[in-house]
């Protein structure tokens, strides 16, 4: 039997972060993975060929919150890095996101604007920018990601493109801090759980019987197999990576990330993951290491990823909430608990937030903390 006072389901961020929290409190904790590595989705290693690779795709941290900023400093140093991303468009490799000054010489400085209210993605993108830049750089490559129409993608989605000023050309210029951890993000995470009771390879909702909370489940899994999908499946959208080892070239594109928004390639983008290594590293990498990423619909929760973004999927999402709501001794919470896209600071101030309830609900003593 597994016996605990909090028994966290997912050692990714979210499960990691409020593990954390709750044994600073003095809490009995243990921590459950089907998977046969903790850190979730956030899980790198380092390559035969020296380079640092991320499992899951490339994993860009940035922050604007000093709380954040310094709960992770705990367990980890980081050097400033910040992405740089290009699109090939028509043979060239152009500024991702791009900048007003390439808006103004494609469409100049009275193009037309949708107007009214949006009712989907493309009419989102199209109130805030010309068609020509959404036709070269977002149909294409967004009606790859999801493998449907972007006309059927809730409006919602649009609010994650941004257009930078003049002379801008990263990917996040407005967060505090642009940064990756020294040592990559699974020693992040080991020490962030460091001396808390982790379990690999167990799955929960199959073993149920054999774990006792004593005060809470805080599940971090998919919700709707939580529930055994008893108003049907979610629909999520992962990536099949393609893993290419050039032994004899030592660089192969310009930065971290190249988009392909053309429907006629299948990739939506490559990753080369020297550019995201520290200077002092990088020469230690044989040749170049490169992931190229085609996006799916995956069947199994091991490659869910994206959250489909369509109001069917809000919908039966919001039926599965109304009955984890009901729960009184579990908590399902995280990107795939919440069934919503979490950039990483996002997922960990939720987690604190969510740390904080549960202090308060179970009348935890935090003077330390004051």
């Amino acid at each position: 039997m597994i016996k605990a006072d909090f028994v966290i389901v997912g050692s990714g961020l979210t499960g990691s972060t409020i593990a954390r929290i709750l044994t600073d409190h003095d809490q009995d904790v243990v921590i459950l993975d089907r998977r046969d590595h903790f850190a979730g989705n956030i899980y790198d290693y380092r390559h035969e060929s020296g380079a640092m690779i991320h499992k899951y795709g490339p994993h860009y941290f940035r922050c604007g919150s000093e709380k954040i900023w310094n709960f992770l400093n705990r367990f980890t140093e980081f050097y400033d890095w910040s992405a740089k991303i290009l699109s090939k468009v028509n043979d060239e490799h152009l500024n991702w996101p791009v900048n007003q000054d390439y808006i103004e010489k494609i469409a100049g400085k009275n193009w037309e604007v949708f107007k009214g209210e949006a009712s989907n993605f493309e009419e989102a993108c199209l109130a805030k920018m010309p068609w020509q830049l959404y036709e070269l750089f977002i149909k294409g490559y967004t009606e790859k990601q999801w493998g449907v129409k972007a006309t059927e993608l809730d409006k919602e989605l649009a609010v994650r493109i941004t257009i930078n000023k003049s002379n801008v050309n990263s990917l996040t210029p407005n967060h505090k801090w642009n940064a990756l951890p020294r040592n990559g993000y699974t020693e992040m995470v080991k020490n962030m759980i460091d001396g808390i009771p982790l379990e690999l390879e167990f799955d929960y909702l199959q073993h149920k019987e054999k774990v006792i909370a004593k005060k809470m489940v805080i599940f971090t899994g998919p919700i709707d197999e939580f529930f055994g999908y008893k108003y049907g499946k979610l629909k999520y959208r992962g990536q099949n990576r393609r893993i290419e080892h050039l032994e004899n070239i030592d660089q192969y594109q310009p930065v971290i990330q190249v988009n392909y928004p053309s429907p006629e390639d299948p990739r939506i983008r490559t990753i080369e993951w020297k550019h995201l290594m520290h200077s002092s590293e990088k020469g230690k990498v044989k040749g170049t290491l490169l992931t190229h990423e085609t996006p799916f619909t995956p069947e199994t929760a091991a490659n869910f990823e994206y959250p489909f973004p369509d109001k069917i999927n809000k919908n039966l999402y919001e039926q599965y909430k109304a009955d984890g709501e009901k729960l009184n001794n579990v908590l399902i919470c995280g990107r795939l608990g919440e069934y919503r896209y979490y950039d990483m600071d996002q997922a960990i101030g939720r987690a604190m937030k969510l740390a904080s309830e549960i202090i308060e609900r179970f009348e935890i003593p935090s003077e330390q903390y004051a």
